[in-house]
């Protein structure tokens, strides 16, 4: 398992987007050399957890839960078929493109040791919005998106540190449940039934899907 590329962004004009100024940050690009990597605090005033990296949108985005994105070169490379257009590393807007890590089949609370230092801590999937299928520019995306359930993943920031492309991707903690990426994306999307089992994940489970989930379970009890 390794990081293929480390993807950075700075705030461009945007017609897609709903963040202040029009503009937004989805437009990673690999870069060489080191990359600083540290928790930026809690959301609606932390950014990306990448030194260098821009985070517009601070009300939907960022913060520790939102630290850093990852995706999958694989699943990439089955969209880049199923869409007939290449897509370099960073398309999604990830910061990490990973090879030979299951992204999307993450247990929430998984820990991933990258380069010598950096501590990441799989956290939530990330939810489609207006920008990211502004900036694909195909029709239907979020639908498209949301029913192929491979949403990649956030990581919080637990040891801070340095990394580069070509580094390993270790994985150094599993937690003793089932609750994936995929699942607890469904859950938020379009499997509403499967709120509850988000609870299983424990103090890992961020506290906006914590809540969702008692909700809806306490709702289900009457």
């Amino acid at each position: 398992m390794k990081l293929l590329s480390v993807n950075l962004g700075q705030p461009a004009p945007s017609e897609h987007t709903q963040a202040a100024g029009g503009t937004t940050g989805i437009d990673k690009r690999p870069v060489d050399g080191p990359v600083a990597v540290a928790a930026p605090g809690p959301k609606g005033t932390g950014g990306s957890g990448l030194a260098g990296d821009a985070v517009v949108n601070l009300r939907h985005h960022g913060g520790d839960d939102q630290a850093v994105y990852a995706y999958a070169r694989e699943d990439l490379d089955d969209w880049q078929r199923e869409l007939g257009r290449e897509l370099a590393n960073g398309s999604f807007g990830e910061n990490l493109t990973t090879s030979g890590v299951e992204v999307s089949g993450a247990l929430i609370g998984e820990r991933w040791r990258v380069g010598p230092r950096l501590l990441l801590e799989v956290s939530c999937p990330r939810v489609p919005c207006q920008t990211f299928q502004g900036w694909l520019g195909e029709h239907g995306w979020l639908k498209r998106f949301t029913q192929a359930a491979v949403p990649g993943a956030y990581l919080r920031v637990i040891e801070p540190g340095e990394i580069r492309a070509g580094e390993a991707v270790e994985l150094v903690h599993r937690p003793a449940h089932d609750v994936t990426i995929r699942l607890m994306f469904q859950a938020l999307t379009t499997r509403r039934e499967l709120l509850p089992r988000l609870l299983e994940a424990g103090g890992a489970l961020p506290e906006e899907a914590r809540r969702r989930a008692e909700t809806y379970r306490e709702r289900e009890k009457g």
